[in-house]
């Protein structure tokens, strides 16, 4: 290795192994373009939540970051922060996602999910009887 640094000269090894280390890296830190968080739409009481979306292993999963009144206020006392509220979505390809879960905080009930990412919409729905009975939402993006 010695004679082959002194041949090539130290700036162009560090710039070959430095590029291959590059290489090696790019998959595991590329973001998914549905991760970050997410404005859910009104709730019937007019509050909203911010989710959070970010890789979890090899899927994605989000949590509940901040809960929101009908004025915008901050609810710093939702029962449900920092909880899970879907899991285990996969990137079909396309802005398409599914296999994975929603947990609806109004009914308390886990649906089979998925997602369709378009620009800055996320477009969220759970689904029940095979997916031939869903509900979903817009969501919009924060950052």
């Amino acid at each position: 290795m010695t004679h082959l640094v002194t041949r090539m000269g130290r700036g162009m090894l560090a710039g070959i192994l430095g590029g291959v280390l590059a290489g090696a890296l790019a998959g595991p830190l590329a973001a998914d373009p549905a991760a970050g968080t997410w404005k859910t739409a009104e709730g019937e009481d007019g509050g909203y939540l911010l989710v959070t979306i970010a890789p979890c292993g090899a899927k994605l999963c989000g949590t509940i970051a901040k809960a929101y009144d009908a004025t915008g206020g901050v609810s710093g006392s939702y029962a449900h922060l920092g909880k899970p509220i879907l899991w285990d979505m996969v990137a079909e390809g396309g802005g398409a996602y599914g296999g994975g879960k929603i947990w609806a905080p109004d009914t308390g009930k886990t649906y089979a999910s998925k997602m369709a990412l378009s620009g800055n919409v996320l477009k969220v729905k759970g689904c029940v009887a095979g997916g031939m009975i869903c509900r979903g939402q817009d969501w919009a993006r924060v950052k």
